[in-house]
């Protein structure tokens, strides 16, 4: 549910006005509401802090990747000392590092160049120089090497490679030398040997510099990361204090911002005691408040992927709960596989506890996520790309009766789609009754009674539960109330020829999109089924293509499988992450009549802990 939010206006005496914002930001509570005018980038101040930030945050994320997550032998956080040197010494030995490796590269083309000719000594060129005589280096292609060049020119061939001839020719000093179908090749002043030494050291040099990386990494992440939390709240300060307003001469400052109404308590007793003026307004469904999410335990694993799309509305329902457990249904449909499952279960679990604490909640998602998977694994009957409904194992023929065949598979996407989108339709029609009133929902209750009764009557009627006269009267009921709903009390301050017009033009969009929705969840069977197919075939490999040879067979066969198994379930797993998200924020959103736009709560608050 989306938490009730109250917006309060502060006027703080200018003198005041640093130690009132420093003591509301200890609260933690009040998301500060951005002038509409003046945006907050206009301050060169914070700018600069911004740019600082920037580089906690980039050096942050090469000392997390270079850590992997293992954060158990980082030294504790140093305090006292300014931790954007220590970044600008990460900084620098970022940038030797990088230039060590250009070199190296520009070594290794040089050393390339000069392999085909050998470690040869530069002291003797320049000595036949001295003597009258120039060494000139010359490739040709085999076919355009002429034997006339080693009269003519002293033309001697010292290696060829492929199709390509590399010689040299030794002429008087003075004397034009031009070989046609011949390229003059321009060598390093450096001897090989040389080269390949000044590289060593080179990779050398690298190294010592992967030694200081690391050890830095692992003795400064914690100072690092605690000066990117104090910069954080250095920006959110410079930010609040731009999107303060100046009055009575910029004697007093207003400042305006939205908190939970359950912490309406705790900060009018800081205000009284300290002597503020304020004022409060009960945030309204229409008004633009912050958005902040509160859930159960369940659905707040969720809370990630509901941003990932868009925060509803202040007024509007929150749909987490509800996409919830048909996400956890349509992963372990996509994924199609009980041992895929039970891996990522364990992977889920086991990362709950080598990973930070702010991480955990993304692990536990990750294990649901695999529960999820095992369950609806076993209903369509695959482990590991075995089809359990063909093998004779004992323990499984008990459990053979509850799996599900392809045919069976394809009909539950299509009635779990409509499922789901009726159960849109309803919390449409309830969140807009609660909203603007049942007055203004009638067209939303009306496709609903329409769909529902018909198609309720319908299925009563296919498998005898009713006799044909008591359903054409629910037919009657049913419809004709859904037509009045949709066509002449979709809105009672309209004339009804215009309502009659817009029940067209919604019937039009219904029966255009309403199919086309369903039959999107076939997805879910299709992914499945595919998944389980590719594990199938590796299997099938696996088996084929190992040899006879005792070892050497189960090697390669163990290859086959954590090479063809890995990439399945990367695959598969990516599909069945996207999919039920498409499914989730296209099919259930649109049915819902899910608005979107609202803003997150972001409150000010410190990003360390105080001492």
């Amino acid at each position: 549910m989306i938490v009730s939010m109250t917006k309060y206006t502060f006027l703080v005496y200018h003198q005041d006005y640093d130690k009132f914002l420093t003591d509301i930001r200890d609260l933690g509570v009040l998301h500060v509401i951005q002038k509409q005018s003046g945006a907050p980038e206009d301050g060169s101040e914070l700018q600069y802090e911004l740019q600082d930030a920037a580089r906690f945050e980039k050096a942050l994320r090469y000392m997390d990747a270079h850590l992997g997550g293992d954060y158990s032998k980082c030294a504790p956080e140093e305090t006292g000392v300014n931790a954007l040197d220590r970044v600008a010494f990460l900084e620098n030995l970022l940038e030797e590092k990088a230039k060590v490796q250009q070199r190296q590269a520009a070594l290794d083309k040089e050393i390339e160049r000069m392999e085909v000719w050998g470690d040869f000594s530069w002291e003797n060129v320049y000595r036949l120089r001295e003597a009258g005589l120039i060494v000139r280096f010359w490739s040709a292609n085999e076919r355009s090497f002429s034997s006339e060049w080693e009269s003519q020119f002293n033309a001697i061939r010292i290696r060829s490679v492929g199709s390509q001839v590399f010689f040299v020719t030794i002429t008087p000093s003075g004397e034009i030398v031009e070989i046609e179908n011949a390229e003059r090749v321009r060598l390093p002043k450096e001897s090989l040997a040389e080269l390949l030494q000044t590289r060593d050291d080179a990779r050398q040099e690298e190294l010592n510099i992967n030694r200081a990386l690391d050890e830095f990494n692992h003795a400064e992440f914690n100072t690092i990361e605690a000066g990117y939390r104090s910069q954080l709240e250095k920006i959110d300060y410079t930010n609040v204090k731009l999107n303060s307003e100046g009055a009575a001469d910029t004697k007093v400052m207003l400042l305006e911002g939205w908190l939970p109404t359950a912490n309406t308590a705790q900060v009018n007793a800081f205000l009284e005691q300290a002597g503020i003026y304020f004022e409060t307004h009960k945030a309204e469904k229409e008004d633009p408040a912050p958005v902040k999410l509160h859930n159960n335990a369940f659905a707040r694993l969720f809370h990630p992927i509901t941003e990932l799309y868009d925060m509803p509305a202040y007024g509007e329902m929150d749909l987490t709960p509800f996409f919830a457990p048909f996400f956890v249904m349509f992963f372990g449909l996509c994924l199609g596989d009980a041992g895929y499952g039970l891996l990522l279960f364990l992977i889920g679990m086991i990362g709950r506890y080598k990973i930070k604490p702010a991480l955990k909640p993304m692990m536990t998602l990750v294990a649901i996520l695999g529960i999820g998977t095992v369950v609806f694994g076993l209903f369509s009957g695959t482990l590991f790309g075995i089809s359990l409904l063909k093998v004779e194992w004992p323990w499984i023929q008990k459990w053979k009766k509850m799996m599900m065949s392809s045919n069976d598979l394809f009909y539950f996407s299509l009635m779990v789609g409509v499922f789901q989108i009726i159960f849109g339709m309803v919390l449409k029609a309830v969140g807009q009754t609660v909203r603007f009133g049942f007055r203004n929902a009638l067209s939303a209750w009306g496709w609903l009674i329409l769909i529902v009764g018909c198609g309720g009557t319908f299925a009563l009627e296919k498998f005898h539960l009713i006799a044909p006269e008591l359903a054409r009267i629910l037919y009657y009921v049913t419809g004709g109330l859904g037509v009045v709903g949709i066509f002449v009390l979709n809105n009672m301050k309209r004339n009804p020829l215009i309502n009659i017009g817009a029940g067209v033009w919604d019937s039009y969009n219904m029966a255009s999109g309403l199919l086309g929705d369903i039959l999107s969840y076939v997805r879910l069977f299709a992914l499945g089924i595919s998944g389980s197919v590719l594990g199938l075939v590796f299997n099938d490999l696996a088996l084929k293509m190992k040899p006879d040879v005792p070892v050497v067979g189960f090697l390669v066969s163990a290859l086959i499988l954590l090479f063809g198994h890995g990439m399945n379930i990367f695959m598969s797993g990516l599909g069945a992450f996207v999919h039920p998200m498409r499914l989730t924020f296209v099919e259930f959103y649109k049915n819902a009549g899910f608005e979107g736009g609202g803003k997150k709560y972001s409150p000010f608050a410190r990003k360390l802990k105080k001492d």
